[in-house]
């Protein structure tokens, strides 16, 4: 009998370290995953106002402004300094501005990062439409290195017409950077020799 229960406890203890173990494997796995799943979660579904994705300035612009403030994140595992330019702005709805990111790399080597983001309050994110953006995409940045990152945008004019955001008077757009690694080589994102930005 004792025997028996030895086997017991020793099948339990070897299944609850398979089970750690494979939740350990899940979790790293995923954090590598962030980026590309978050992605394709925004794709899909529009969250964030992925989908939004202009190539045209706003025809109509109203007398109204509306206030937008800019958040800026990296998480670990990066060593950059990330921030944006300005703070805070008061476009008129329908005003397409321009704001910038800088992004600074403070390690001994060259680190490659990609920048997701989302906009809140939630109801706003169909309604904050970016002609230019840095985000998914792949930026290499050299030991020191300091990089500017534009955002062109406007919001929506219809965001006062619809009864769930007719009364938002501040939007934040917020941005983090993740570590990227790939075999492959990136091309650094670079805004001063005067190439068309990707966008979005």
């Amino acid at each position: 009998m004792p025997k028996t229960t030895d086997r017991r406890a020793t099948r339990r203890d070897f299944g609850v370290a398979t089970a750690c173990v494979v939740f350990v494997g899940a979790m790293v796995g995923m954090s590598f995953a962030a980026v590309p799943l978050y992605q394709m979660f925004c794709k899909v579904t529009g969250y964030g106002g992925t989908t939004q994705r202009v190539e045209q300035m706003s025809e109509v612009v109203l007398d109204k402004t509306i206030n937008v403030t800019f958040d800026a994140n990296v998480s670990n595992g990066l060593n950059w300094d990330f921030k944006p330019i300005d703070k805070k702005i008061t476009p008129k709805i329908g005003e397409t501005v321009e704001i910038r990111y800088t992004a600074t790399n403070h390690s001994s080597e060259p680190v490659t990062g990609e920048a997701i983001f989302n906009v809140s309050p939630g109801e706003a994110g169909a309604y904050f439409n970016k002609v230019q953006c840095f985000c998914f995409t792949k930026t290499t940045l050299q030991p020191g290195e300091t990089l500017e990152m534009p955002v062109v945008f406007f919001v929506d004019p219809a965001i006062v017409d619809a009864e769930e955001t007719k009364d938002i008077g501040t939007i934040t757009l917020s941005y983090t950077f993740y570590p990227r690694e790939d075999d492959k080589p990136v091309a650094a994102l670079n805004v001063d020799k005067g190439k068309e930005q990707p966008k979005l």
